[in-house]
């Protein structure tokens, strides 16, 4: 029986074994095939629903992100990361990480990857990302003219790709808290 709508819980069904297969397989040997036989779905229903491997890929991972950073608002900065890091526990942490791990590997050889993650993930995250740090100039928390506000996200992305290199450790709260405690805040004047 063809359905033209999935069901929110298919799609969340679906976008949990895209991510599964993802850690276990990785970008490159992610096959629609693949999606299509773990899923129990067509090929054609895939296509139909995402048209592509990098979209469907991209909005897997939109998915799994539980709430929009521009939904935040604590009343100050260092609140509102501390509710940015309890979306997540430190598992999901670890497997997230390496996810993006493998992912950064991907968008070297896959420009539709990298077109996809920009647009539907990280174009997304960056804006409400830069609506938390407006607010936090707008209370005088950081002055608009410092020039680590654009920073903040090359800053928390390094410590997502640092630590596992440099210590052999994963990320996780701890280590987070205290990055942005020691470097984040400080680096915008808190």
């Amino acid at each position: 029986m063809a359905r033209s709508r999935l069901t929110p819980e298919r799609e969340s069904e679906l976008y949990e074994a895209v991510l599964d297969l993802l850690r276990e397989v990785g970008y490159d040997a992610l096959t629609m095939d693949a999606v299509a036989a773990r899923t129990h779905s067509s090929k054609a229903t895939l296509y139909r629903q995402w048209g592509s491997k990098p979209e469907l890929v991209a909005k897997a991972l939109r998915h799994n992100k539980p709430v929009g950073f521009a939904e935040i608002d604590t009343g100050t900065l260092r609140g509102d990361f501390q509710a940015m890091l309890e979306q997540t526990d430190d598992c999901q942490m670890e497997k997230d990480s390496a996810l993006m791990r493998g992912l950064a590997h991907a968008v070297h050889t896959n420009p539709d990857l990298l077109q996809a993650l920009r647009e539907l993930l990280i174009a997304p995250e960056m804006t409400g990302f830069d609506e938390v740090l407006e607010r936090a100039v707008e209370r005088g928390e950081i002055r608009a003219d410092n020039p680590a506000l654009k920073l903040v996200p090359h800053m928390l992305i390094g410590a997502f790709v640092a630590r596992p290199l440099i210590e052999d450790q994963p990320v996780d709260h701890d280590f987070l808290s205290n990055y942005v405690d020691a470097v984040v805040l400080p680096s915008l004047g808190i």
